[in-house]
This record gives structure tokens, sequence and C-alpha cells, in this order.
């Protein structure tokens, strides 16, 4: 018997082990283990979700963003009475932006948020700086006790981070994906969650794309056919309430 955390159900055939849940998935379903499971909150920020923030103040269109928060809220209530973990991504720099890199770094060049800074130099420090509005969670989704916080610096919550150490730690090989922006940060961790050798799953309605429906698409197409799976929040509510 395979001892993986998530498996497609056609591996275990009819010997699903027990206490495991069945998720239906695109391209097909998968079989979770609770405990070896994390549900994964990708920048659920002002700055990526609220009037205000860095992407509103960009120019990017966030209608869509606040529509993912009540589908976050209910699937995070919903893994922790499964016994799931839920970790929190929360992307950002120090507030002197030494993390961020300077023009050496392709971030300093790309990231929207240091280009609007820079473009209108009285934002200047608004933006994603840690302790600051801009870079806080929203406040429907704050953590609860039992959930973990993990700061990152850049698009993947994989990189120069404790996520990867942090979740190993606790058994987790499967992995579920929410939050924003669908096509960047989740996106970006669940392609390295791909490489590291986790089993993740999207779940399609609560992410948040920066770009349109297209690109929106164009992610979920990526994620089912060559990283992994995708799903939604009623199907994950059903399946993890059985």
């Amino acid at each position: 018997m395979h001892d993986a955390a998530a498996l497609p159900i056609a591996t275990y055939g009819a010997r699903i082990p027990a206490n495991t849940l069945v998720l239906p998935c695109k391209p097909e379903p998968l079989a979770l283990d609770p405990a070896a499971t994390a549900l994964i909150i990708v920048d659920m920020q002002n700055a990526y979700a609220s009037l205000g923030g860095y992407v509103d103040t960009a120019g990017f269109d966030i209608s869509g963003a606040q529509g993912t928060i009540a589908n976050i809220a209910a699937i995070a209530d919903a893994a922790r009475a499964a016994g799931i973990l839920v970790v929190y991504l929360q992307n950002g720099w120090d507030p002197a932006y030494q993390e961020a890199g300077g023009p050496g770094s392709p971030n300093w060049h790309k990231s929207n948020a240091l280009k609007t800074m820079r473009k209108r130099p009285e934002l200047s420090g608004r933006f994603l700086a840690k302790g600051g509005w801009d870079y806080a969670l929203v406040d429907p989704l704050q953590p609860r006790d039992g959930d973990l916080v993990v700061p990152k610096t850049r698009y993947s919550g994989f990189f120069n981070s404790t996520l990867d150490s942090t979740l190993r730690s606790r058994g987790i090989r499967s992995l579920v994906f929410t939050g924003i922006a669908t096509n960047v940060c989740v996106e970006s961790t669940l392609r390295d969650a791909f490489h590291l050798e986790y089993f993740s799953v999207m779940l399609c309605d609560a992410t948040h794309d920066l770009g349109g429906k297209a690109i929106q698409t164009a992610s979920e197409y990526n994620i089912e056919t060559f990283f992994g799976w995708t799903s939604d929040t009623k199907t994950f509510l059903e399946a993890v309430k059985r």
C-alpha cells in the first residue's frame, strides 16, 4: 500500500485507507489524508484584496478579489474542523525594502508595487511594507489558534522561506491552494510544490487572477494538465464534511 498523503483514486483501487477524504478534481479525484494535508492561503492581504491597496492603486481589477474572501473563510473553517493544517502566506518586505532587492534584482524591475512607488514618490513606503496596513491580512481572514503564518519575499512561497521545512516537519505531503493571484503567487508556489514532491490541488473559485479571465483559465489549464489538480469550494466543502 502506498503511504503518500494524496494519490489519485485509481492508484488505491478498492483499498482506500480509513480516515481518507475523496476530493473530486480535474483530471481525476484525489484521496487526501487530512493529517498530512495543509490548506495554503496565499497573500490574502489588503495589498491584493482591498480597495486602496497596492493592486487597486496600480490599476489592476480587484473586483473579483472580494468574492474569494467568503469562499476562503468557509474553506478554512471546514479544513480546521477536518484536522487540516491552515497556513497563511504573507508577501512583503522590511520597511526599508532591503528584502525586495535593489536594481540588480529582477524583482526590483518587475514588482508592480515597487514600480508604482517609484512612479509616484508620494506613495513611497506605503506598499507591502511589514507592519503596514497594505501588508496586513484582510480582516475576515485573520489566523486562528493553531494556524501558521509564513512570510515570503518573492512570488513563490517556497523561495527563501520556512515553508518547506514547516510542512515537512509536520508530515505534510498534500496542499490545497487558495488566494491571490492565481497566475502569479498561487501558480508560482504550486509549481515549486510540484518540484518538491507535494501533491497540490487548487480550488479555482477561491483564487483570483491579475490579468483577466483568460489568464485564470490558462493557469487552471497549466495546473490540471502539468502540475497538479483543480477543484472548487463547494466540492471541497462537501468532501471534508462527509
